[in-house]
């Protein structure tokens, strides 16, 4: 997963994986998901994004899974 943001445009990606993007479908006003063949989300696109919320309030993390058992 890759996470872009674009100061000039004022937006951001979430690229999901690497498909290839065949449709997209807008959730709401400035909220896209690129679709692959399959209709599976490939990126998230947030459009006019410092309205949305603020580089400094951007944090990512992990959450632990529990280990499958063999």
């Amino acid at each position: 997963m890759k996470i872009k943001y674009s100061a000039d445009a004022d937006v951001v990606i979430i690229e999901l994986n690497n498909n290839s993007t065949v449709d997209s479908v807008d959730l709401q006003e400035g909220v896209i998901v690129h679709l692959d063949d399959n209709g599976q989300p490939v990126e998230i696109e947030l459009l006019d994004a410092s309205k949305i919320t603020s580089l400094e309030d951007v944090a990512f993390s992990l959450i632990p899974t529990k280990a499958k058992a063999s």
